[in-house]
Formats: C-alpha cells, structure tokens, sequence
C-alpha cells in the first residue's frame, strides 16, 4: 500500500491507504478522545465520542472508522466537534448511576476523564433511566449495568479474545443492555471467568469481585492457620 498525505489541523501528514482518520492522528501526537475504540477490537463508531469536522462532509465524521484518503482535510478541535462531543457525553452521562465517590474506577474511569477534558460539570439531561441489572452472583465478576456506557468493548473482547461470545445487546432503544444473553447472571452461562470483560470496560460497569477484607478479618483470625496460594 502506497503513502498518501492528508491534512490534520492544517498540517500536512502522510498516511498509509486503508488507515483511519485515528489511527493517523495517533501515530502523529495529535489527540482525539475515544469511548468506544479498542485497536484491533472494536471499530463501529458506536459512541460519536471521537467525531471530527472533515472538510467537504455534511455531516461530522467518527475518527475511529473514517478511511483517510489523498487530500482530505480534517479539524479533530473545531468548535463544531468539541461541541457535540460534549452533547454526547453529556448524553451517556445523563444515563449513568454517577456514584463515582463509591465506585471502584474512580479516578481511574475513561468517562470521568472525559467529562474532565470535555467540561461536563452537570447533568445537562436529566430524566428517567434504563432499568439496571445487578449481578454478584458468580465467583469473580460483579455487573452492575446502571454504569454501563454501551460501548460494546465487553463484548467485542469475550467473543474476539476468549472465542466464547457470551455477551451481546439485549432489547432495544432506551431499555438496551449489554450482558449474557436474557439478561442471566455470569454464573448461569458459559463463563469461564477470565476477566477479558473487565480489562476493557471503561467505567465500573464491570469489575473484579474484591475479597480483600474477607482475607484481612481470615489473617486476624487466631483460630485459623491461614495458607495463602498465587
């Protein structure tokens, strides 16, 4: 595949042919924010967080799937992009549970960052939410669906990385969910506990079942010999 050369924020980049309009920003210092994205995982422009002004479009353009091309001008931080990237966080935000003080990725959580980067201070949405699934049933794996963001990399990496697949949307519009299918706890399928799930979710949506204390209170105990294993 030969080199082609393209504009980003009026400077002049080369680019190989079948790459997207991320992928080149990335590879030249130049930041678009993702939600949705994971290389060689995902790739549907599902969230619209990483949209870019492209010149000649009518409409703007989601960096993760856009293919660059000979002479293609691109704005990543035009006031048009940088305004309905807030719409759409303020959007997902207006759906989320947003107890971040409790939640086990604070401070560590890709939607928190982009509120921070995105200036989304309030909820400019407010109104009703989807009905939330909350699963501590099965041995490691905690879902709580309420901070679900549907981005799909959950179920990208349980079918992709692990071959199972037990993951996918369920329903649809406003009562959309992702987890097994009938909206059945982790312990009732074919889930081998792995944690690929949890690796890639970008919020707390998903998260490893913590038994620190339990383990705290069993070393404390003077009647237990306790062994600890790897």
């Amino acid at each position: 595949m030969g080199k082609i050369k393209l504009t980003i924020n009026n400077r002049v980049v080369e680019a190989e042919d079948g790459q997207t309009v991320l992928e080149v920003a990335r590879e030249n210092g130049i930041h678009i924010p993702t939600l949705c994205y994971l290389k060689d995982l995902t790739g549907t422009g599902a969230c619209r967080v990483c949209q870019v002004e492209i010149e000649g479009a009518r409409t703007l353009c989601a960096a993760c799937v856009y293919p660059v091309r000979e002479g293609l001008v691109v704005k990543t931080h035009s006031v048009r992009a940088l305004e309905a990237r807030k719409n759409v966080v303020e959007l997902i935000v207006s759906n989320h549970s947003k107890d971040c003080l409790s939640c086990i990725r604070n401070t560590n959580c890709e939607l928190q960052r982009l509120c921070q980067e995105l200036g989304v201070r309030e909820d400019a949405y407010a109104g009703n939410k989807t009905p939330s699934t909350f699963d501590e049933v099965s041995p490691g794996i905690v879902r709580d669906t309420s901070k679900c963001v549907l981005c799909g990399r959950c179920v990208a990496a349980c079918k992709k990385i692990q071959g199972l697949g037990i993951l996918g949307f369920m329903d649809r519009g406003f009562k959309t969910k992702v987890g097994p299918v009938y909206d059945r706890s982790f312990n009732d399928v074919n889930c081998m506990q792995c944690g690929q799930c949890i690796n890639v979710c970008p919020v707390g949506a998903l998260h490893e079942k913590e038994e620190i204390h339990d383990v705290i209170n069993a070393i404390n105990d003077p009647h237990k010999h306790v062994i600890v294993q790897t």
